[in-house]
């Protein structure tokens, strides 16, 4: 799955001279925790709320109220945002993407095409796509089962599946340290008693069922 196909397309941005409460309300309106900052059709910086926390006064401030809200209000983007932001390719890997966002411990990257902002994708967007590849919402029946690992296992398991008339609409494979790996096999039966016997049969060992109905 690419980037271009989870990603959030003509995203909320902000200027690098508005103001911080500016950048406040537009989070808070459009709910979002991190904007694009753009000056001239160019991506200058991303702004988020971790780094207007980090800008505000401490609480233990001896400021009055007023000499504070004049200090935020004169507060600007471009003091406060991440400067020469990581980004990435709308054809790139969603893996690639949730990669540098792990490596660089950020939760946003803007998406660009030739140096235009054309999206952005986000750790929840990641989460979204992880939710849908592994089907976990769709009806049927998922069984973790370990398999042998081994050329050849994953056809078998297939070819066994097949015999019982079963879709597999989605499939992921943890490989271990060992000589085995679990496979998730998400079917579109909601029974499978007997596959599941097959299976055992065949050499599997079926480890977890959940049935989403």
């Amino acid at each position: 799955m690419f980037v271009k196909t989870r990603m959030t397309t003509d995203p909320w941005t902000v200027r690098s001279d508005a103001t911080i409460p500016e950048a406040i309300a537009l989070m808070k309106d459009q709910h979002v925790r991190h904007l694009p900052v753009m000056d001239a059709g160019r991506v200058v910086g991303v702004i988020s709320e971790g780094d207007i926390d980090s800008a505000l006064p401490s609480k233990a401030t001896s400021l009055s109220v007023n000499e504070l809200t004049y200090l935020v209000n004169k507060l600007t983007i471009a003091k406060v945002m991440s400067r020469d932001p990581i980004t990435i390719g709308s054809d790139a890997l969603l893996e690639q993407a949730a990669v540098v966002m792990r490596e660089a411990k950020i939760e946003m990257l803007p998406v660009l095409d030739a140096g235009r902002l054309v999206g952005v994708i986000t750790e929840s967007d990641l989460l979204d796509a992880f939710i849908e590849i592994m089907g976990f919402k769709d009806q049927g029946t998922r069984l973790v089962v370990e398999a042998p690992d081994v050329p050849g296992a994953l056809a078998q398991l297939g070819a066994v599946t097949g015999k019982h008339g079963a879709n597999i609409q989605h499939l992921a494979v943890y490989r271990g340290s060992g000589e085995t790996s679990d496979v998730v096999l998400g079917v579109n039966t909601a029974d499978t008693s007997e596959l599941e016997a097959d299976l055992a049969e065949a050499g599997f060992v079926v480890r977890g069922r959940l049935n989403n109905r």
